[in-house]
């Protein structure tokens, strides 16, 4: 089973760029097109947050029309540029999603049982794990102890060194952390928010954040920087599930950078 995950997609309305440079429509549409172009293609998609820029019902219009080519089931939660009900609206059709209350769910149909999470605390750029969602996840993993499962959510439950995107990451982390360590069948948990690949053990498993669709964060470790975006290569994520090697995760940029090349000529490698 192969999952794709692309997160922070950042869809604005029609003419308007993100910080006034960056085309996250046209971002968005090449990624769709790359993950058509995989070979295999991916089973599911992921789409971990932020999925529009302001929460506006035409944003997310635009949203549907852009994943619209990909043929395999998409799953959304929201992120903190997301509005849950005008997202709601917008995705009626997805089955998975409640009617009511939090955006999250169990999807039990693949050979990997999924999770998402919706971490969201409106009107804040941080996330919030509270005892009500708590409660939910514990029980939804208590429900299935030995079936191999991957939670996906939009804040990281870690901090990442990059001191000012953790400043706005997921409150009451520590006891998610609690939680996912009593239910060693979780394989793991892919995260967005960050706009950086970052991987880090956590809680008996493997927690991770996907690199955007668009912009990246700058990464930076100094203490108190500023908060700056960069033009990195956009890629996404692709977790590969099999029951002998769990969970793999391939960071796959989207664009044309030349190759695939071949190593060896002949039977013998090219020097």
């Amino acid at each position: 089973m192969i999952l794709a995950q692309i997160t922070d997609t950042h869809i604005k309305p029609e003419g308007r760029l993100a910080y006034r440079r960056v085309d996250t429509t046209a971002y968005l549409a090449r990624a769709v097109q790359h993950l058509l172009a995989l070979d295999p293609k991916p089973d599911v998609v992921l789409a971990t947050g932020d999925l529009v820029d302001a929460g506006l019902p035409e944003e997310y219009q635009r949203l549907r029309a852009l994943l619209a080519p990909l043929p395999m089931p998409v799953y959304v939660i929201p992120g903190n540029h997301d509005e849950r009900e005008a997202m709601r609206a917008a995705f009626a059709d997805h089955a998975y999603l409640p009617r009511t209350g939090f955006l999250h769910y169990v999807v039990e149909q693949w050979p990997l049982r999924l999770i998402g999470l919706d971490t969201v605390l409106p009107g804040k750029t941080g996330g919030l794990m509270c005892a009500e969602r708590l409660a939910w996840l514990d029980a939804r993993l208590a429900e299935a102890p030995d079936r191999p499962t991957l939670i996906f959510m939009h804040h990281p439950p870690f901090s990442t060194g990059i001191e000012q995107m953790d400043a706005f990451g997921l409150d009451n982390a520590q006891a998610m952390r609690e939680v996912v360590r009593r239910h060693p069948q979780v394989e793991s948990v892919v995260c967005g928010h960050l706009h950086r690949p970052v991987q880090v053990r956590w809680a008996g498993t493997i927690a991770s954040t996907a690199p955007s669709t668009g912009h990246q964060v700058a990464l930076d470790l100094r203490v108190h920087p500023a908060l700056e975006w960069v033009m990195e290569p956009p890629a996404c994520l692709l977790h590969l599930w099999r029951p002998d090697l769990g969970v793999v995760s391939h960071t796959s940029y989207v664009g044309d950078y030349g190759g695939p090349q071949p190593f060896f000529e002949n039977g013998r490698l090219i020097e």
